[in-house]
């Protein structure tokens, strides 16, 4: 109970600070940082296999990232190579003040959105596969598949939300998760980076410690881009946490703000 009123707490002020937010106040560190630095955690857990566990008992919390080439919320500032389509898209959406963002309409973030999305996630690792459970947005889950199949073929791929996931280990560190198969349907961030059919996204998870989570996306969109850019920020454990219930629609006061059709 005290998470969820310190959530709504720390929503309520980013909502009403919002046009004029310069960092976030969660994310806040020594000058020229942006964001929180604190010591490092203990070693890293670890499974059986010697392979990195990201689970336990607590979840990741993130912090809102706004928009990921932006250094106030990740690590390194990115000069996002538009094609003259996405530019004038992502244009359109700042000169709007995001008002057809599908987040607002409760729809699902996407990916890599919502690994920075402010709302807690989990991992659940097994052999054949990786399932991560969101607690925000539209409070679902993905899977990673970890079996050694290959992609689906594009003429027979369902386009979906979050798109088809296929993982792999780098060593014993870094979990690599390919996917591809989106719907096009998602924006990349808060602030309108645009993505079409032909997304396809690259992560790195890392875990140097017991309470840190280096999280690294590859965005590959041809229609969007000229070529794939990376992105990276980090995301901090918090013990002894647990996923709360979380309704989008309940009592969403952003359709009423918004307008009423969805965005297509």
């Amino acid at each position: 109970m005290k998470r969820s009123i310190e959530f709504f707490i720390v929503g309520a002020a980013v909502l009403a600070v919002l046009p004029l937010l310069t960092t976030p106040a969660a994310a806040q560190g020594p000058a020229g940082t942006g964001r929180e630095t604190a010591p490092a955690g203990p070693p890293t857990p670890r499974l059986p296999d010697g392979k990195v566990d990201f689970g336990g008992k607590g979840v990741w919390a993130p912090i809102w990232v706004l928009d990921w080439a932006d250094k106030k919320y990740v690590d390194q500032a990115v000069d996002v190579p538009f094609t003259a389509w996405a530019l004038k898209l992502y244009q359109e959406r700042r000169a709007n003040d995001s008002k057809d963002d599908p987040e607002g309409y409760c729809l699902p973030p996407g990916v890599p959105r919502y690994t920075g999305t402010p709302y807690p996630f989990q991992f659940l690792q097994m052999k054949d596969r990786v399932v991560i459970l969101y607690e925000g947005a539209s409070h679902m889950y993905r899977q990673i598949f970890m079996d050694g199949r290959k992609h689906t073929p594009p003429d027979r791929i369902n386009p979906t939300w979050l798109g088809e996931s296929i993982g792999w280990w780098e060593g014993n560190d870094t979990l690599v998760v390919d996917t591809v198969g989106f719907n096009g349907r998602t924006w990349l961030d808060y602030v309108g980076h645009p993505a079409s059919e032909d997304l396809h996204v690259v992560e790195k998870f890392r875990r140097p410690d017991s309470l840190t989570l280096k999280y690294e996306a590859t965005i590959e969109d041809p229609k969007a881009y000229t070529k794939p850019w990376t992105t990276n920020f980090t995301v901090k454990f918090r013990p002894g946490w647990d996923l709360l219930e979380y309704v989008c629609l309940e009592n969403n006061k952003d359709l009423g703000h918004i307008g009423t059709t969805q965005p297509k």
